[in-house]
């Protein structure tokens, strides 16, 4: 198996995660039963668009990592510090607000890789506590977090098109 590198990404790489992002999401969601077509289309359109990346990538807030195997795009993920929701106890915060591993990269360690180094970039900036959202109908997703040390602290709301669902918030001290 190839090596897998860990990159900070800059605003030159808006196209790489714009397609990274989508094609991911798509994968990871499509065909589960309880997403209607148009609600993820919807958000699709919304959250995965070169604009809106760019826009993200340019928010000092917002740290993504890529992870590469061959110079090609595995994986990638976005951390936001200072972000908190209510049920989170943190006085320095960082949300794991996505983490995704292409298809085709799924089982190589392309994920654990990411969510160490997104870790160690959390404990760089100080951070005390890192949270997330999972959707409660990815039980694969739970597993991951719960193996690496995240706890359910509550839930809340996830907007996809016009369909409200429902995410544990789980987080984890550093």
């Amino acid at each position: 198996m190839n090596p897998i590198t860990i990159r900070q990404a800059t605003i030159d790489d808006a196209k790489i995660l714009t397609d990274l992002a989508y094609t991911t999401f798509w994968d990871a969601f499509a065909h589960h039963p309880k997403n209607a077509p148009d609600d993820l289309n919807h958000y699709m359109r919304l959250a995965f668009n070169e604009d809106q990346i760019a826009s993200e990538l340019a928010d000092m807030k917002n740290i993504f990592l890529i992870a590469d195997i061959d110079g090609e795009a595995a994986g990638y993920s976005k951390i936001i510090v200072d972000n908190i929701e209510p049920g989170i106890t943190a006085d320095r915060p960082v949300e794991l607000s996505r983490l995704y591993t292409h298809q085709k990269h799924l089982g190589q360690g392309v994920g654990q890789m990411l969510m160490d180094a997104c870790f160690e970039r959390a404990r760089a900036e100080d951070r005390d506590v890192m949270w997330l959202g999972v959707w409660e109908y990815n039980p694969r997703a739970q597993r991951f977090y719960e193996k690496n040390g995240f706890e359910a602290v509550g839930k809340h709301t996830f907007q996809l098109g016009s369909d409200p669902q429902t995410d544990l918030l789980m987080q984890r001290e550093l």
